[in-house]
């Protein structure tokens, strides 16, 4: 009978135990025993083509099951391939933990090759740090667990050297510590935000990462539908109620476009209630929209507002649902904005984003969105047309679209979607890149062969950074540096066992979308588009 187990063992077997099915990355000789020990465990490893993608292949699934991702990295360049997207889990508010590979300690007093202080690398972009050793195996990852999962997510790192990771530990874990309960106001807090709603004639609604985090959804239309608010989400908060509601009035974050329309709703209002809204989606126009010493604003976050992008004049430090819940039983709904203001602001962000173009980036959104299900899942990479989908695309379901929205980093998309894809494979999942981004990280289009995904990856292609040249000539500089060949996506979609298409009309796109429906493979589609084609349009 085994009295002991390695200590990856007790890493591993925690990380099942919080819902981990599924790891991915690059191994290396120091991450062998620890991938040995996570397949042992029941998480399955998958080999990705960079370190970078995998982390967001890793984002990709946790979206789809609520368990941590897992990033496994070998030393030194295997780890430090992932920091971009540690880094954008830190300010997306993701829970990946990272276990990187390490030399040992004593080894590497006197060993140089690919050693570095990977614990001080990570250290500014991550919630958490440690070093994996024996006698605290269970505890670090308990603790890596909690401290991901709790509050606002993010990622932690595990250094796990390779002769810690198999030294042997008891089989049986200490208790793990008990999830924090959900935190609403005081009393008197609650009261005097209930006085505040009961009385509002033109309250506002702002849901962000927060609310989609703590699974809000319900509460916050139980409310917007009890006291008539309209509800403006961040880009990561869209769909937390249909976007086909009357109250919701979409994404903000990115556009200047809906800004035109949104901000003078938000500026209008008597209280503004920022559920679970954290700004750091949101771009420098929404800086200060609002004084709370002239209007009521309610914030209810996860963390203290240390930012002070804005302020709130009641700020709640709390559950997002339970806060939103005592609120509403507290309050007595009124007559609210009786001017139709709400139903003009809906109509009047549709025009400004219309979909009857013959062609063009908003034709290519358009033809997606009515032409695929109604429940499938988006992801949208960093770049012009992220903007203009973002504010185009209905989302009917939280997660539905997935996006660096944060930290805004390109390359993302396309492995976001194979995470999904791999949880859900039965569900459409459509990627939405510039040509840039996807030229970034098409390798791993061999990986979602090997996976046997049947992705749709759809391709902007304009031979240019679209959102960079359009900075350019807003500033009336020349173009350098934003311009590059056409390629054929098509045939590289085709090149690594997928099917490929190239589309100039919404009837070809439709064609190849319907093919890409009945495909047993992932599908490429490259939708050329004009240069400029995103002027005026975000």
């Amino acid at each position: 009978m085994t009295t002991t187990i390695r200590a990856a063992d007790a890493l591993a077997r925690r990380l099942y135990a919080a819902g981990c099915r599924v790891a991915f990355g690059m191994p290396g000789g120091e991450v062998l025993t620890l991938v040995d020990a996570l397949e042992a465990a029941g998480i399955q490893f998958i080999l990705a083509k960079h370190e970078n993608a995998a982390a967001f292949m890793a984002e990709g699934a946790w979206h789809r099951t609520g368990a941590p991702g897992l990033l496994i990295a070998t030393v030194g360049p295997g780890a430090l391939n992932g920091v971009n997207a540690v880094a954008n889990a830190m300010q997306d508010r993701v829970p990946l933990i990272v276990l990187a590979g390490a030399v040992d300690e004593d080894e590497a007093q006197t060993y140089t090759h690919q050693v570095l202080d990977q614990r001080a690398v990570f250290a500014p972009i991550t919630k958490a740090t440690f070093a994996l050793n024996a006698g605290a195996a269970h505890v670090i990852a308990d603790k890596a667990v909690s401290i991901a999962m709790e509050g606002r997510p993010g990622p932690v790192h595990i250094d796990v050297p390779i002769t810690v990771a198999l030294e042997q530990v008891a089989p049986t874990a200490p208790a793990t510590r008990a999830t924090a309960s959900a935190m609403v106001p005081a009393g008197d807090v609650m009261a005097q935000a209930a006085s505040w709603l009961s009385c509002a004639k033109r309250p506002v609604m702002i849901a962000g990462v927060d609310a989609m985090n703590e699974g809000a959804s319900r509460e916050i239309a139980a409310m917007i539908d009890a006291f008539n608010i309209p509800l403006i989400t961040t880009y990561k908060a869209k769909g937390i109620v249909p976007e086909d509601h009357p109250l919701a009035l979409g994404g903000a974050g990115l556009s200047p476009l809906a800004d035109t329309h949104l901000l003078p709703l938000v500026q209008s209002a008597d209280l503004i209630i920022c559920a679970g809204y954290d700004p750091i989606e949101m771009r420098p126009g929404w800086r200060n929209v609002w004084d709370p010493r002239k209007v009521n604003v309610i914030d209810i976050t996860a963390e203290a507002n240390h930012h002070y992008m804005h302020q709130g004049t009641l700020n709640i430090i709390g559950s997002t649902p339970a806060t939103l819940a005592a609120l509403h039983s507290a309050a007595t709904p009124n007559a609210t904005w009786p001017n139709r203001d709400i139903a003009t602001a809906k109509t009047s962000l549709a025009q400004a984003f219309p979909k009857d173009d013959a062609w063009g980036p908003a034709a290519v959104v358009d033809v997606c969105r009515t032409t695929l299900p109604r429940n499938t899942l988006a992801t949208a990479d960093s770049g012009a047309h992220r903007i203009l989908l973002s504010q185009m695309w209905e989302c009917y379901e939280p997660r539905a679209l997935m996006q660096s929205s944060a930290l805004c980093t390109m390359g993302c998309a396309l492995p976001l979607a194979m995470g999904a894809q791999f949880i859900e494979p039965d569900r459409t999942v459509v990627s939405f890149s510039g040509d840039a981004g996807f030229l970034m990280v098409a390798g791993e289009l061999a990986t979602a062969k090997e996976l046997n995904l049947s992705t749709i990856f759809v391709v902007f292609v304009d031979a240019s950074l679209a959102l960079i040249e359009l900075k350019q000539r807003g500033r009336q500089l020349p173009q350098h540096g934003v311009e590059f060949a056409e390629h054929d996506y098509a045939a590289i979609g085709r090149a690594f066992g997928g099917a490929g298409h190239t589309v100039r009309s919404r009837a070809e796109l439709v064609s190849a979308l319907e093919a890409a429906q009945a495909s047993e493979t992932f599908t490429v589609i490259a939708a050329v588009i004009e240069k400029g084609a995103y002027d005026g349009r975000i």
